[in-house]
């Protein structure tokens, strides 16, 4: 296997693996669970969740793949918005599926073609990898959100803490 391929799987298994646990810890919560939030200034598992949907529309769909950018990202952040569960859940799935899709079908020479993203000029890989950090920056305040409404019920997404 060639340095190529190797970037991409470990792309590939880094998004799966934030996707995966973010639905874990959102299966174990409720609708007010998700909908949540410590204050005013802090955001919902569910505005987390649309932004990084938010994200990957205009990052990948649009930035990489050329769709409409039809994003509004003050919207994403607004603290009224109540969503449920399975929404919050579709929106992962459908969005992470986009973004697995995207990858798996670039060509390794397409990984390197310049975009503009707030007028700078990156490459496809660096917005990917953007993206993965990203989204584990959110990942850990979904994560912070679940133990903090579940206490000891909370199963651990990753390896338990011994007690």
């Amino acid at each position: 296997m060639d340095i190529n391929q190797i970037i991409i799987n470990n792309l590939v298994t880094k998004f799966v693996q934030i996707k995966s646990r973010m639905l874990s810890v959102i299966n174990q919560l409720s609708n007010d669970d998700i909908n949540w939030r410590p204050n005013e200034e802090s955001n919902s598992i569910s505005n987390l969740v649309i932004h990084i949907a938010g994200n990957i529309h205009q990052r990948i769909e649009v930035g990489i793949c050329g769709l409409p950018d039809n994003r509004d990202r003050d919207e994403e952040f607004n603290i009224n918005k109540i969503v449920s569960k399975e929404e919050v859940i579709d929106m992962i799935e459908s969005h992470f599926g986009s973004l697995d899709e995207t990858i798996k079908d670039l060509n390794f020479n397409e990984y390197l073609r310049p975009q503009k993203v707030r007028n700078n000029e990156v490459t496809v890989l660096d917005v990917l990898l953007q993206c993965a950090s990203h989204f584990s920056e959110h990942l850990g305040q979904i994560l912070y959100i679940g133990k903090m409404r579940l206490n000891n019920e909370y199963i651990s997404t990753s390896i338990p803490r011994k007690k």
